[in-house]
């Protein structure tokens, strides 16, 4: 059976040694000393690895079941999920007016990965509650955050997002879900929504749906819709689960993967919601779980990637086929193991040069969240409006990639479902999809979040990377192997960038045919820059003397291995991108 185990170490590398960020003016971030977030992340990594990855499994071969109305969820499950909850898992970065724990967000999204890593369907559960809480949090009333946060910082309660239906995917101005006005204020529901993950399970003792709808009279399209909360059990005045709501399960959808989560159809028949912000103005308030969302299904890739490659590693270590073509490296035994040779190296480090890369990028946006929450910096607001969709998207497409070459090393093992490989695959494979297919993602990075506040924020991105370039090209090792490489990949991604300037107003078409492989190109300039940094830091660490060479050595050498084989693949997008949509648009629907 796979296992999985919390790269604690790595995770204090970049919140340490690159990031620093118990040196940051952030808020809170002075309390972030090694000794205190190496005990977190410590207690979380035990957790993953004996409590949740045992039950990766379990999950996936038992799924879950519908019973009279009542969805059952895998085996250990419950148990497991109390365990989080009392522990404080589910609080950690939460509002400690409403019995959180405060911690920056940037603690949550290192936790996070610990937690999606060892079981990806199980922490849905409690990541989908976060986002509920935190739209409610930003745009509920007085009294709807304290009827409902307590509950959901605990998970006493759990939350969900209620946005796709039947005939309407991506569209979401073509919803049919109704709301009726009551004369007590409150509204009757009525609709059916699919794809609903943990939409209802036997883990908590409520359910609160966040469920967009149209109210009666409203706008046409997506300017009519508005957000509710739908409560599968409304509250008493006390505050207890009282009366059953005009909620039910229709199915539970069958799944290529996460079968440990309830992805659920969900009926609504009148029933009571409760208006979230403004009328007609859901998406508002949708767009902030939404974009919370996003970013903890980039997380899910890195998580997956990062599980999938501790299994293939060890895996490489231990299975004896051929030898060595420079010689014998295992004499004592009938053969070598299969990671002296080079193909399998290459799909290592593949893996392992995305993983870090990924992770720094992962921790260096939740850091400026924090910047964003913590200070009001709307610069840092706009810069991580930017990134979500390269965060989602990237993450998710490399990760998905990196499960593959996991599975691949294992050969014919790792298409038996008993070596647990295939999980890995099927279940990484979902986050390329839902939050907004990755195409989507990359439309709305070329569409808007290029152009957001005339274009400002990744002129900003660029300046960042040429500032730091020109503050360490004094260090000659590093300029040839970090800031020589990125600097080009910057360039092409400029290159392209201005190629949707002058071409994308003459035919739109041309920035769309060309918005993956500028999301993909984004992406790897990203993690370019992330690479540079930790080279930085590593050289710093080594110049200064430490204890730990190796793992600083081990980090330069495997950035090296990104920048000479990852990042050049700008050229390759840069040259896609170019030629426009005419290649792309060039046979009739029909032709097809």
């Amino acid at each position: 059976m796979p296992s999985y185990t919390a790269d604690t170490r790595d995770m204090s590398f970049v919140l340490h040694d690159v990031l620093k960020v118990h040196e940051s003016d952030i808020p809170g971030f002075d309390d972030l000393d090694p000794s205190f977030t190496s005990a977190i992340l410590e207690e979380a990594g035990k957790i993953a690895s004996e409590v949740l990855a045992p039950l990766n499994r379990v999950g996936d071969t038992e799924g879950c079941t519908l019973e009279n109305g009542i969805v059952r969820t895998p085996t250990g499950f419950k148990a497991a999920f109390d365990q989080v909850r009392e522990g404080g898992w589910t609080s950690l970065d939460c509002d400690p007016e409403y019995g959180g724990q405060g911690l920056p967000h940037v603690m949550g999204s290192a936790v996070g990965e610990f937690l999606t890593a060892s079981n990806m369907a199980f922490n849905m559960y409690q990541g989908l509650t976060h986002g509920a809480y935190s739209a409610i949090h930003i745009h509920g009333t007085d009294a709807q955050k304290a009827t409902y946060l307590p509950k959901m910082v605990t998970c006493e309660w759990t939350g969900t997002m209620n946005l796709t239906e039947p005939h309407s995917g991506t569209d979401l101005g073509l919803m049919r879900t109704k709301a009726i006005p009551q004369e007590d204020g409150t509204y009757k529901i009525t609709g059916n929504k699919i794809f609903i993950s943990a939409g209802d399970h036997d883990m908590s003792d409520n359910v609160i749906h966040l469920v967009l709808a149209k109210i009666q009279g409203g706008p046409e399209g997506i300017k009519g819709v508005s957000l509710f909360i739908v409560p599968k059990f409304l509250v008493n005045e006390d505050g207890t689960p009282g009366e059953r709501n005009g909620v039910s399960v229709g199915a539970l959808e069958e799944k290529m993967g996460i079968h440990g989560n309830a992805t659920c159809v969900m009926n609504y028949d009148d029933a009571t919601g409760y208006l979230l912000g403004e009328e007609h103005k859901g998406m508002r308030a949708m767009f902030t779980m939404m974009n919370e969302a996003r970013l903890g299904v980039a997380v899910q890739g890195l998580g997956q990637a990062t599980a999938a490659y501790q299994n293939a590693l060890e895996y490489a270590r231990d299975r004896l086929q051929g030898r060595a073509v420079t010689g014998v490296e295992a004499p004592e035994k009938p053969a070598d193991p299969i990671i002296v040779h080079p193909d399998i190296r290459r799909a290592l480090m593949d893996q392992k040069s995305f993983i870090e890369g990924a992770r720094a990028f992962m921790l260096w946006s939740a850091e400026k969240i924090d910047r964003f929450q913590r200070m009001g910096d709307k610069d840092a607001d706009g810069l991580v409006s930017l990134m979500i969709p390269v965060l989602k998207g990237f993450l998710t497409d490399k990760g998905f990639e990196s499960a593959v070459l996991a599975q691949q090393v294992f050969g014919g093992h790792g298409y038996i479902e008993e070596w647990g490989m295939s999980q890995f695959v099927r279940d990484s494979r979902i986050a390329m999809i839902y939050e907004g297919a990755n195409g989507i993602q990359a439309l709305d990075l070329v569409g808007r979040k290029l152009a957001q506040d005339s274009g400002k924020h990744v002129m900003g991105f660029f300046e960042e990377i040429k500032a730091f370039n020109k503050s360490n090209e004094a260090n000659g090792p590093l300029k040839a192997d970090f800031l020589d490489p990125l600097k080009d990949a910057s360039k092409d991604l400029q290159a392209a960038a201005m190629f949707f300037m002058q071409n994308g107003m003459k035919n739109p078409n041309h920035a769309l045919a060309g918005s993956y492989d500028f999301m993909t190109m984004f992406g790897h300039v990203a993690l370019g820059y992330m690479w540079a940094m930790m080279a930085k830091a590593a050289h710093d660490k080594l110049e200064e003397g430490t204890d730990d060479a190796a793992f600083y050595e081990t980090k330069l050498a495997t950035g090296r291995y990104y920048m000479q084989r990852q990042l050049p693949a700008t050229k390759m997008h840069l040259a896609r991108i170019i030629s426009g949509a005419d290649p792309v648009m060039a046979l009739t629907a029909e032709a097809f």
